[in-house]
């Protein structure tokens, strides 16, 4: 298990960015980075793709191990030097669009924007084969953008209640830790990309807030 700091053209926000998933790592082709230091932290392959030309993969798709879920107006891998990926992804219909920030995802359930359609979060949970539940962190209805995790765990918004912990925990079914990353930024979300093996974080990430994302997902 490793946790790498890097930046994407001195943008520390990896997690707007990137997607991972214990099968797979989705990563801009845009951006210069080594893919064998990614690889090799997160331990599974990368993939360098986009979103309808866009680099915002962390913001648009959310995913686990059984599939990857977006809207229905974009289209991965159609960019100069992107890559489709060769998982399940599942085009959504509906009115929103950043999926990465409306559903916190593991393999074991997922949290969702209280403003979602019943019938989106029907599909969502049959296609990521996870039961999904509304919900909110921090009184924020995007939780994906101020939580992150993985099957060993979960990192989250410092101002989290102790009654979204509760129902994090029991649809993630891993524990629940608070803290912030580059630098004091909670939204946690946007700062980092991680998996059961490892994770990447922003370069601006300081020695105590890397200690507990450690904590939080499991690796220690």
């Amino acid at each position: 298990m490793a946790i790498i700091r890097m930046a994407f053209n001195r943008n520390p926000y990896l997690g707007a960015y990137s997607l991972c998933t214990d099968k797979i790592a989705l990563l801009p082709s845009i951006f210069h980075f080594k893919d064998r230091e990614v690889e090799a932290a997160l331990g599974v392959p990368v993939v360098r793709t986009d979103v309808d030309r866009s680099p915002l993969i962390g913001v648009l798709v959310a995913g686990n191990s059984n599939g990857l879920i977006c809207s229905e107006l974009f289209e991965m891998g159609c960019g100069e030097g992107s890559v489709k990926p060769d998982v399940a992804v599942t085009q959504i219909p509906g009115k929103f669009n950043a999926f990465g920030n409306v559903f916190l995802v593991n393999d074991y359930g997922a949290i969702a924007n209280p403003d979602l359609p019943e019938e989106t979060l029907r599909l969502v949970s049959r296609k990521l084969r996870v039961p999904v539940v509304r919900g909110t962190i921090a009184g924020i209805k995007n939780v994906g953008a101020v939580g992150v995790a993985t099957n060993r765990g979960a990192l989250v918004h410092p101002d989290v209640t102790a009654a979204e912990v509760k129902l994090i925990e029991k649809t993630l079914g891993v524990p629940v830790e608070v803290g912030t990353a580059c630098g004091g930024v909670k939204f946690v979300g946007l700062c980092m990309a991680a998996n059961s093996n490892g994770a990447i974080v922003g370069m601006t990430t300081t020695g105590p807030e890397l200690g507990r994302v450690e904590s939080a997902l499991g690796f220690i």
